[in-house]
């Protein structure tokens, strides 16, 4: 990682007002308290309308601006995050959402200022990112029961881990697992799951790590298998996952490779940094390694 020039650095930070559970009301003020103005011109635009973070992230690049600040949750991270990859633009977060999945494991602190104060004193790494037919993503992607959840949390009323966690317990209860067929790096493998989660960083969000080794600087897809268990076992499976031991379970399996292809029976929801959409039977990951800048905390340690 390289520290930040010296120059005066063009910073948009781009807020989404909508994720998440509080308001974001505060946070201009905040910007204009905690950023250094004597090293940084800073600009702030709220989003409007699904997508619209991805375009202004798009326009930044054109001109020119040196970071562009993720102000949301994983999704509104994802929407600029994909207009960022390949080019000399850094992405900066500042966490605000439901699960902050991506910026958990870039040690980003929750707390607004302090995420902000990486603006001043951050460093910039080189991160991989991920695709899912040729659309990014930097946290993870799955299939199977998440997805599922993922789906119906999204048409809830409310936001937050509560509404997540009652989804969660509903949908259990109604949710059958399939069987897909996998390639990693031209290794084959029939598996019957309930989760299939393909990660670039550890974690969902709210720490909860679905893939506990996954990096996002070893140029490999972390793809976790979960496979069909009954209520019972329900409660060793969540500790594990909190406790980052998911991999000790015995009915899950974590595999690693740089390109995996997967195939259901038919088209189905996915998520991908936690947004849902429909996706074809048929799906491709690949890494892209060292993809996208990423202006994280200096003291984010070597194998994240």
């Amino acid at each position: 990682m390289r520290e930040m020039e010296e120059k005066r650095r063009h910073i948009l930070t781009i807020i989404n007002p909508v994720s998440g559970i509080g308001s974001k009301d505060k946070i201009p003020r905040l910007i204009d308290t905690v950023v250094d103005h004597e090293k940084n011109d800073v600009s702030i635009i709220m989003t409007e309308y699904p997508g619209h973070a991805r375009e202004i992230a798009a326009q930044a690049v054109s001109d020119g601006i040196d970071v562009v600040v993720a102000i949301g949750g994983d999704g509104t991270v994802n929407e600029v995050g994909s207009a960022l990859c390949g080019t000399d633009t850094a992405l900066a977060i500042v966490p605000s959402g439901s699960g902050n999945g991506l910026a958990r494991h870039l040690r980003i602190s929750m707390n607004a200022s302090r995420a902000l104060q990486v603006l001043n004193n951050g460093v910039v790494g080189k991160f991989d990112y991920c695709t899912v037919n040729g659309k990014p993503f930097f946290c993870t992607c799955g299939m199977g029961f998440d997805a599922t959840v993922s789906d119906k949390f999204a048409n809830e009323g409310t936001r937050g881990f509560i509404t997540y966690l009652k989804t969660t317990l509903t949908e259990y209860f109604k949710y059958n697992a399939q069987t897909y067929r996998i390639d990693i790096d031209g290794k084959q493998m029939e598996e019957r799951a309930f989760v299939i989660a393909c990660c670039n960083a550890a974690q969902y969000g709210n720490n909860a790590y679905i893939a506990p080794r996954a990096t996002m600087q070893d140029g490999l897809i972390d793809v976790t298998v979960m496979h069909p268990f009954n209520l019972a076992e329900s409660p060793l499976i969540g500790a594990r996952l909190f406790l980052r031991q998911l991999g000790n379970d015995r009915h899950v399996s974590i595999y690693r490779g740089k390109r995996v292809v997967i195939e259901r029976d038919h088209d189905d929801v996915m998520h991908m940094d936690g947004d849902p959409m429909m996706m074809p039977a048929r799906v491709v990951i690949e890494n892209v390694s060292k993809g996208i800048n990423i202006l994280v905390p200096p003291t984010l340690p070597d194998d994240v």
